[in-house]
């Protein structure tokens, strides 16, 4: 078999191409962005306040007192005492260490980005390896069922009877991601706190509540001083959080109405021509690629501009779970940054991302004859 030797230095220079085109790019979009907020200041500012309350209306009841208690439940150790249980379940489904399965529930109970925040808290404290913690944040990256159900079924669709749906649509895909990406990866060897859990099937549930008392022994902090650091860290995530929302929602609105994403509207409707849908779906996907929010709220809204009828309703269901599983921009760049203290790849994200996405849409026309019960 041949091999290809690359000669000296090859690589250094591959490296430094690639970190200046990188660098090149960054630089021209925010030149781009800069230039857009500069030559149309009201639209930029209008686009602010709207981001800045979906953040504060939205986002932060919603986020916030999880990331308090999920800082405060990794303290008492209870990650420990669930990553005991769980690990006979988690391993030969996900192939990921049972310490997951804590982050699975908050990450479903919470929505993006807590199960990045917990998962990078793994990595650090050597819990969970690199793949493992790829696959962790590729499966727990959903919408939180206050959002799903409370804001956009709800409060955008105007309707309760699409909830079974989109749900079992966007959670199914979540879990689907899990197990399609257990195959991902080279085989890791199992960590040896899991180890003796799988061994001996008696006495787990003593060997987690010792787990968790050592976990509570090395952490050391009083209560007084875990809840004070707990609100102190979450509070600085929610004003990263909170940034970003802002600065994707402003981006959004100004690119679209400079008409600089007028190639992209045109690929998405050639792409929902091709599948028959409505090409009034559009807005959304294009709103959904950078702000999840503002993607959702134009799918249920999808036609209403125009005074045209509006698409089937299956349709608007589908843009929806379609935005909700790809996350938007906005997540990818909040979940970026709590993993990148890590060894986390974004790549292996993006294609779950895409991924749930497509899966999702398909779920939804799959299950619509078998939940959807007009109220």
């Amino acid at each position: 078999m041949r091999t290809t030797v690359q000669p000296p230095g090859t690589t250094g220079r591959i490296s430094r191409r690639n970190g200046w085109l990188a660098a090149l790019t960054i630089g021209a979009g925010v030149t781009l962005i800069g230039g857009l907020a500069l030559s149309m200041p009201q639209v930029a500012l209008n686009a602010s306040l709207k981001g800045l309350s979906v953040w504060w209306e939205v986002l932060f009841p919603a986020l916030f007192p999880f990331f308090v208690l999920s800082e405060i439940l990794l303290g008492f150790g209870v990650v420990h005492l669930t990553g005991t249980l769980l690990d006979p379940l988690m391993r030969p489904l996900f192939r990921i260490p049972g310490v997951g399965g804590f982050v699975v529930a908050m990450g479903f109970a919470s929505g993006y980005p807590v199960g990045a925040k917990l998962t990078s808290r793994l990595m650090d404290a050597k819990l969970v390896g690199r793949e493992e913690g790829e696959r962790l944040v590729a499966m727990t990256t959903s919408s939180d069922p206050i959002f799903l159900i409370g804001a956009v079924c709800i409060g955008f669709f105007g309707r309760s009877d699409i909830v079974p749906v989109l749900a079992a649509a966007h959670y199914g895909g979540a879990m689907l991601i899990g197990l399609l990406m257990r195959w991902s990866g080279g085989r890791s060897e199992p960590d040896a706190q899991a180890a003796p859990a799988r061994r001996r099937r008696s006495g787990r549930l003593k060997e987690a509540l010792a787990a968790m008392h050592r976990a509570r022994q090395e952490d050391g902090r009083t209560f007084a001083v875990m809840l004070q650091q707990s609100l102190q860290s979450s509070l600085q995530l929610m004003i990263v959080v909170g940034g970003l929302v802002v600065f994707f929602s402003a981006t959004l609105e100004m690119l679209v109405q400079s008409g600089l994403l007028g190639a992209l509207r045109h690929l998405i409707v050639w792409g929902l021509d091709a599948a028959g849908a409505s090409p009034h779906l559009s807005d959304s996907l294009v709103r959904g690629t950078f702000e999840v929010t503002l993607g959702a709220r134009a799918a249920a809204e999808a036609g209403a501009e125009s005074g045209a009828a509006l698409p089937p309703l299956a349709d608007r269901v589908a843009a929806a779970a379609f935005v909700l599983s790809w996350g938007g921009l906005s997540v990818h760049a909040q979940v970026a940054g709590l993993m990148s203290r890590t060894s986390w790849r974004y790549m292996p994200f993006l294609r779950a991302r895409l991924l749930h996405a497509v899966l999702a849409v398909l779920l939804v026309y799959a299950l619509w004859p078998i939940l959807y019960r007009p109220a």
